[in-house]
């Protein structure tokens, strides 16, 4: 019998359900219009597997997703999607210092360049507060 709670329709709303969560609706809608204008293929595969299936899975919460994904997204040195899971993270109750740590965890692994560019991304979304050490 066929889960019917798995079908593509399902991950495709939990997958703009989660985006929307993620982003705030209108956020949410600009992204994804985008990712609409430049293929709609890519879109689908974003919202209906990625977001819908992968970041729906159980096991762990969203702050840890985010932190692994920034980790990863850094060390690959994908710029335009580590900004969106740096606001992604935000979104799931990191704090910048969480952040900050998973960046520097990565340095002797992925290169000081990298860690870097993420923290100047990082930077640029959420400013460090001029009281911190």
């Amino acid at each position: 019998m066929p889960d019917t709670h798995n079908s593509l329709e399902d991950r495709q709303s939990r997958g703009r359900q989660l985006v929307e969560e993620m982003l705030g609706k209108e956020t949410a809608a600009e992204t994804i219009a985008h990712w609409e204008a430049i293929s709609p293929e890519f879109s689908g595969y974003v919202t209906e597997f990625l977001a819908g299936e992968i970041w729906n899975r159980d096991g762990l919460d969203r702050r840890t997703k985010s932190l692994v994904s920034i980790a990863a997204l850094a060390a690959l040195g994908r710029t335009r999607a580590l900004e969106l899971n740096l606001r992604f993270a935000i979104k799931n109750g990191a704090t910048r210092q969480d952040i900050v740590e998973a960046l520097l965890q990565i340095a002797p692994y992925a290169g000081f360049p990298v860690t870097w560019d993420a923290l100047a991304r990082l930077d640029e979304i959420e400013p460090r507060d001029a009281s911190e050490s």
